[in-house]
């Protein structure tokens, strides 16, 4: 398993020597059977299939005895998003971000133009107007961190059904006010939401959808902790709600009984996303940096 933090390129492209003259389709379909004819009509779409020390998007280019074919599973473009999103990886699947705190995952019925998914969509298909993506799950307005979006519905539905066993690891740093005197815990309660989209939580089993919460402490001082959470189940506002619970609301989350906002932010941020990849099943892990704003506060 590999991790890619910040700024890595991802997987690491595949040289495939010519051993008989063929045309480039029929010579990547042979060498290459699970990826597909529309996998590989979008590697070649995207600039991604390299003969010697050329590009070459031609399905019938020929081939000579000899030749080198390399491929580039992260696609590389002369632009990205500028609006702070932060690309983590790209391939002909997938495309994982670093969300910024402040920006919607999706549309709502108040900002419909700056969502990480529009600039997304706009992103990709500014190199094919056909390309479009799917959201797979969410993370709040003013949470930061790993997101993962797909380039097809088929991907998409397949991921939502199966993302408990898709995911390997998921974890978050949270700044919470307090100091909590326990080095670990796990919160356990059931769900609702009010109809002014209030999450609450009850201790009533069965009062709601039930929702597992682990945390550890990394650091803690008179008026904060940092923690590091893990989620056995992924409920809206999860952890949000959890940490009210306690009497240890995140910081910045007026909603939730926070009272103060020392960082001018939510203090939630999505630290690690690791998941078995839709089509190649490769375990793949993302790390993102805690933010600066986070750690500044126990120095």
């Amino acid at each position: 398993m590999k991790t890619y933090r910040q700024g890595h390129t991802g997987k690491q492209p595949t040289r495939l020597t010519v051993s008989e003259p063929q045309e480039l389709m029929e010579f990547l379909l042979s060498k290459m059977p699970s990826q597909g004819r529309n996998n590989i009509k979008s590697l070649l779409t995207h600039r991604q299939v390299i003969v010697d020390t050329n590009v070459v998007t031609r399905y019938n280019h020929p081939l000579q005895v000899g030749q080198e074919v390399t491929i580039n599973w992260a696609i590389i473009r002369d632009e990205g998003p500028k609006i702070g999103l932060k690309i983590l990886y790209e391939d002909s699947e997938i495309i994982v971000i670093d969300k910024p705190a402040g920006l919607l995952s999706m549309a709502s019925d108040q900002e419909k133009m700056n969502t990480a998914y529009r600039q997304l969509r706009d992103y990709v298909s500014s190199t094919n107007p056909e390309d479009r993506i799917f959201i797979v799950h969410r993370l709040d307005r003013d949470t930061s961190g790993v997101m993962m979006f797909v380039k097809n519905e088929t991907l998409k539905h397949q991921l939502q059904d199966s993302w408990k066993d898709t995911v390997i690891d998921r974890a978050y740093i949270a700044v919470v006010q307090g100091k909590i005197p326990d080095a670990q815990g796990t919160i356990k309660s059931w769900l609702r939401e009010t109809k002014t989209k209030l999450m609450y939580s009850s201790s009533k089993e069965g009062d709601g959808l039930e929702a597992i919460t682990h945390y550890k402490v990394l650091q803690t001082s008179p008026k904060y902790s940092l923690l590091e959470i893990r989620l056995e189940t992924g409920r809206k506002n999860q952890i949000r709600v959890h940490m009210k619970d306690i009497g240890h609301s995140i910081i910045g989350d007026k909603k939730y009984g926070s009272t103060t906002n020392p960082i001018g932010r939510l203090g939630l941020h999505a630290h690690i996303l690791a998941f078995k990849h839709p089509v190649s099943g490769q375990i793949m892990r993302f790390e993102t940096e805690i933010p600066k704003k986070f750690t500044g506060l126990f120095k």
